[in-house]
This record gives C-alpha cells, structure tokens and sequence, in this order.
C-alpha cells in the first residue's frame, strides 16, 4: 500500500514535536524550548482508525529570520509541503497570530492539498482564543491541547478524511524488486541494463526520477516488477542535503510496496549517514534485500575494503548480502536477478517445527537463558509463526528475562543452521500460557 503523508508545519516553539510524539505513540521527536532544535525533516509511520500513513516532522519555519540554519529549515519544510497529502499547520493559542504565521499561512494558500489549522497550547481549551486565528485564511481552526492530549484525535479524524480512497498499488504477478539509494548512485542506469532497454529517464542531474515507476518484465521464464524510487516532483532545488532528506521520504511508499529491495550505493563514494539511514528503513520494514555497489569499474576502494565498511556501517543488518557491479559496463548484473531469487526464497523459507525445536536445544545446551531477580527463564519450544519475512515464537517461563543479548544469539544460532541471508528474521517470546 502506498501510505498518504502528512507534513506537521508551524514557527518555532509551538508544539510540533510533542504533536508528532503523540501521533506516533512514542518519543521519536526531540522536544526542547530552543528554537530551531528539529532543524530536518522526521518520518515516522502512524495509523489512526485503521488508516496508516506516514507523519513528517518539519522545522521550525520562520520565512523573515535571519538565522543561519533558516534557509535550510525552509528547503527541508518546503520539500515535505509539496509532497504531503494533508498539511496540519500547527499554531501557539497563547501567542496568538504572529508574522511568522501570517507568512507561512499565506505560503500554505498557494498549496493544492488540503490545510488543517490546529490552535495548540489550549490547556482550558477555549474555543473562543482560536477565533483570531480565522484571518488567517485557512478555514476553521480546531484546538488542541498536544501535553493534554486534548483534541487531537479529533484532528486526526479530519486527516484521514481527505485521504484518497484508491491507495492499493494495482496486484501484479511475480516479485516486486525496489531499488532506493541516494540521488544519483545509478538506480535508473541500473533499471535500464537490467531490462536491455531504455525505459527510465537517465540523466546526471540529481532528482531526475520524478515518480514511482513500476515497470513489468521477465528473466529466466520467470516474472517481475521494478519499481523505481521517485525522485524530485519539482526541481526547485539540486542542493545535496535538500535532495537526499527528499530520497528518504521518498523511498519509503517504495520499500513499502516491495517484496525485495536493492540498495544501491555508489562505489565511487563513501558510505554516507544518508546511505546508512536508507538501509535502516528496509531493515525496520522487514523486507529481504541486496547491497549494490554501482559504479565498480571507478572503484576507489578494493571489495575487502568496502566490505568492511559495510560491515560497520550496517552492523544493524549482518545479514545483508552485497553485489558490485556496473551500470555503465554491466559488470555483475547476472547475478542480480539470481540473488533476488535468493534472498525471496529465504524470506519465504519455512521450517518445520521439529528441526526449529532440535536447533533450540543444541542453542538451550551450548548457553542457557538470563535470570532476573532470582527468576529463571525457560524455553519450552519453538515454531514458525510467518514468512516473508520468517517470523519465530518462542514459548517460555519469565520471557520479560530474555535479553537482546540472548535474542542475538538465538538469532545466530538460527541463522548458522538455516540459510536466512539477505533477510531480517522476527523472534518473539511469550509465556506458555499465551499459547
């Protein structure tokens, strides 16, 4: 499913992220009294009345500032307003109008999506302190209380309204391979080598990609869908750190929407906190994949070299598996598919209880579980609860004792026992009464 975005916009110190926290369930937004503390865009994924989306944290935008970090702040929110569903313009019930307000209001005017107006800040909530909020000209202004927790349920009854009803991808046959990375690294080179023809836009200005495109074809009698990540809707702006902060938020409908994900870097380069950070959302999405090192025939580094790298830089997902390769040349790209097959097949993979349970006690034999407290943990058994990825629920006494320490070697012990590269697996713990 393709999620809807919503951008929470607003001037310094009026609330956004203690909005975004509450949404989001969990403190995923620092909150501080200085201005200019959310300086880029935060993503985090939420759901409200069975409706999932994802909510995008700007900066504080203040369009008259002089602050050295404003130009930034405004490149960042601009990119997040242009791509959003719904736009929540949060504003300081306390304060009241500000110029600040006045000038994002009348930004937010010339927008095509829907603008919902929240007053914060409404402790006693008084409707009649959000009537100044009218000459905005955004419509009527819903209070909230974000550190209440007042009202906001109601403004998100009103997102979810002017979300699109036709949000499924059209169900299509054979795996959907995405490919994400930063602007630039060669996806859409990548695509046009795979399929032996030109079929996407290549070109060496960053954000050349405008939408998502899912392109069908077979190899090896056997069908599958590239989906290639947007890039810039609008080239406002080919600026390094406004282009990749857009490629993230970009990439996550895409990585949603995949059974494999290649993740593709550039040889070229060093592995950067952007690259890293793409990684990281394929992994929390659970979905098996492959690291492509483009552009090898200009490599600066040897394979043990950048695999090293990798090795610390994505110590989060050890069990990635890593390809070079060349668009350009077409070094390595046989084995793409190959492995694409690879990873699906593992993430697919079912084992059977009795060889789960044989696993477990060779791993229970070789380092028992934690105690805390004095109280002993015990696992009873293990099975195999899902695929895709392989998810394992492990029946215990005191499985709130199970550390990630212990959780990691269970893992390992897994994973040395049942081919699993290329995917994230899922280990749960309940007590034997959840049965």
């Amino acid at each position: 499913m393709i999620k809807p975005i919503v951008a929470v916009v607003g001037r310094a110190n009026v609330g956004k992220s203690t909005f975004f926290n509450k949404i989001c369930g969990k403190r995923i937004s620092i909150v501080d009294d200085v201005a200019g503390v959310t300086r880029d865009r935060l993503y985090a994924d939420a759901t409200w009345s069975g409706k999932d989306f994802t909510i995008v944290d700007t900066g504080g935008v203040e369009l008259s500032s002089e602050d050295v970090f404003q130009k930034e702040i405004i490149e960042q929110a601009m990119l997040a307003i242009e791509n959003a569903t719904v736009i929540i313009f949060l504003v300081d019930g306390k304060t009241g109008v500000t110029q600040a307000d006045e000038d994002v209001a009348k930004l937010l005017r010339k927008q095509k999506v829907p603008v919902i107006l929240v007053v914060n800040k409404l402790d006693t909530f008084d409707v009649t302190a959000t009537y100044e909020f009218y000459s905005l000209g955004l419509g009527e202004p819903m209070p909230v209380s974000c550190a209440q927790s007042k009202g906001i349920g109601d403004v998100l009854d009103q997102v979810i309204s002017y979300f699109p009803q036709d949000l499924e991808i059209e169900e299509v046959s054979g795996i959907k391979i995405s490919l994400v990375g930063r602007p630039n690294v060669g996806k859409s080179s990548l695509i046009n080598r795979l399929l032996g023809k030109k079929r996407v836009v290549v070109s060496d200005v960053e954000g050349t990609t405008r939408d998502s495109v899912v392109i069908p074809f077979r190899c090896n009698k056997k069908d599958y869908n590239l989906i290639d990540t947007a890039g810039l809707r609008r080239q406002r702006s080919v600026e390094k750190q406004s282009v990749e902060g857009y490629s993230v938020l970009r990439s996550m409908n895409s990585i949603e929407m995949s059974d494999v994900v290649l993740i593709v870097l550039d040889a070229t380069k060093e592995v950067s906190e952007q690259d890293v950070r793409i990684a990281g959302y394929v992994h929390e999405a659970k979905k098996p994949s492959v690291v492509l090192v483009n552009k090898w025939d200009e490599k600066i580094y040897t394979k043990d070299e950048f695999v090293k790298t990798l090795n610390e830089k994505l110590s989060f997902m050890s069990y990635f598996k890593v390809l070079f390769v060349s668009a350009l040349t077409g070094k390595g790209l046989s084995e793409i598919m190959t492995t694409v097959d690879e990873v699906y097949e593992n993430a697919s993979r079912r084992i059977t209880t009795g060889i789960l349970n044989d696993i477990l006690h060779d791993a229970l034999m070789n380092f028992e579980p934690p105690s805390k407290g004095g109280k002993k943990s015990k696992i009873f058994y293990v099975t195999q609860a899902a695929t895709n990825p392989p998810k394992f629920v492990f029946f215990c006494k005191e499985p709130q004792n199970i550390n990630f320490s212990y959780e990691r070697y269970l893992e390992n012990r897994l994973r040395e026992k049942v081919e699993f590269s290329g995917t994230p697996i899922e280990l749960m713990f309940k007590g034997k009464e959840e049965e």
